[in-house]
């Protein structure tokens, strides 16, 4: 680093907010209100070139152009540029008058600087700020932000190409609610599609691949449609939950990939039969539904929690309860869930596949009657069979798709909502698709 010299304050200023990168020298600065305010002058080696003809014109004028910069210690910042105007000469040139370039500044006819993008995407991708918060750092409107997020992400995308779904072997897919208002486009649920390869392959997390409208099979079915041969033919894998939508959408367009019915919402449904059935015989037996002092209802939780983890006092209340006859339904389903949780927690992947083979055997066969949500459940496993089983030989959860879901809701939290689908999708693929920026 040189050593400290004297410098005229106008180099230390244009140091400090290096505005030489934009292509401007500070002349004088002001406050006004909240806002910074600079004058620059343009830095030019000689009279612009016409755009028209080419030829360099005589100088005429200047004029003022006000521009939004990067904020300066915690206040919006706008430079007000002096740009020099040109008359041509060249008789058969139809531009009488015309500005000198300033595209290194802004683009023509923005009211941002060229880094203003880069800031706004950091700040929305990186610091997950809020598009409120950043049009408040810039001193602009939300739509003018908002207008920048979408262009430059889209730029992203552009740039990236199909060079972005390079190495994906492992997908994941399942639906997420983005609005909650009547007439939102596909019915206010999409479909988001992520890329698993780094999480199985135990190299780093999940990134989301793309939003599309809607939760059903023509969804997925035509967003990998859409995707070049070659993408298809390398994805290995499909995560996903029980919607047979999806299951039908991968095998139709994808059909020497291996689906994998992810192991929460295999649980999940497991955990759902087991509520049902403890709330059917909670009718039958007392004629209402659950109520404090009741013996199924205070063991409403007990339920769900894994055998391993229970207490001695829980134990003790499970046992009380299910020494009754007319709670032998709830303890036997209790049982097959427990038997379920159990089989995913082995170690031994040949032994838990085993287990849970087994597990869905007995359900699908031998059942005694009264069990009517176990033999439910036995008829979706079996149906499934493969697609459950197959998470013991390939280890494929869909659970950083729910990671990624949840980033979601976040997101339209801090955004108090979304009303257009388009603003929705860039902002998620902004939030959570790992974007080069």
């Amino acid at each position: 680093m040189p050593q400290p010299r004297t410098l005229p304050a106008q180099i230390v200023a244009d140091t400090i907010i290096r505005t030489v990168e934009l292509g401007v020298r500070i002349t004088d600065a002001a406050l006004d209100g909240d806002t910074t305010v600079l004058w620059c002058d343009l830095l030019v080696d000689g009279p612009g070139a016409c755009p028209g003809c080419g030829m360099v014109g005589v100088y005429r004028d200047s004029v003022e152009r006000r521009v939004s910069d990067v904020p300066v210690v915690g206040h919006p910042l706008q430079l007000r540029v002096r740009l020099p105007r040109y008359r041509c000469v060249h008789d058969g040139c139809a531009r009488e008058i015309f500005a000198h370039d300033s595209s290194r500044l802004a683009r023509p006819g923005a009211s941002t600087t060229r880094r203003c993008a880069a800031f706004v995407l950091y700040r929305l991708a990186v610091d997950k700020a809020t598009v409120t918060a950043v049009a408040r750092e810039l001193g602009r409107s939300w739509d003018t932000v908002n207008t920048i997020a979408v262009a430059a992400t889209e730029q992203l995308l552009l740039t990236a190409g199909p060079a972005r779904l390079d190495g994906v072997r492992v997908i994941g897919v399942d639906e997420h609610k983005w609005a909650h208002v009547f007439g939102a486009e596909g019915d206010g649920f999409v479909t988001v599609i992520t890329d698993l390869t780094a999480v199985v392959a135990g190299q780093g997390p999940a990134r989301l691949l793309d939003v599309v409208p809607g939760r059903s099979a023509a969804a997925m079915t035509g967003w990998l449609g859409a995707r070049e041969q070659s993408f298809r033919e390398q994805v290995e894998i499909v995560a996903m939950d029980g919607f047979g939508g999806y299951k039908n959408a991968a095998t139709a367009v994808l059909p020497d990939a291996v689906t994998v019915m992810d192991p929460f919402h295999v649980v999940a449904l497991a955990g759902h039969k087991l509520d049902l059935c403890r709330q059917r015989v909670q009718q039958a037996t007392l004629g209402h539904r659950g109520r404090a002092g009741d013996p199924l209802y205070r063991i409403r939780r007990t339920l769900r929690t894994r055998l391993a983890l229970l207490s001695d006092k829980q134990t003790a209340r499970l046992e009380a309860v299910f020494a009754g006859e007319e709670h032998i339904a709830v303890e036997v389903t209790w049982w097959a869930y427990q038997q379920i949780i159990t089989a995913y927690a082995t170690d031994d992947r040949r032994r838990g596949k085993a287990l849970l083979a087994a597990v869905i055997d007995r359900l699908r066969t031998g059942l005694p009657a009264g069990l009517a949500e176990l033999a439910t459940l036995g008829r979706t496993l079996h149906r499934r069979r493969d697609d459950v089983l197959a998470y013991f030989d390939h280890r494929a959860s869909n659970g950083p798709t729910e990671a990624i879901n949840g980033r979601l809701e976040a997101l339209r939290r801090n955004a108090l909502g979304f009303r257009n689908l388009i603003n929705y999708r860039i902002r998620s693929l902004l939030h959570c698709g790992a974007l080069a920026l």
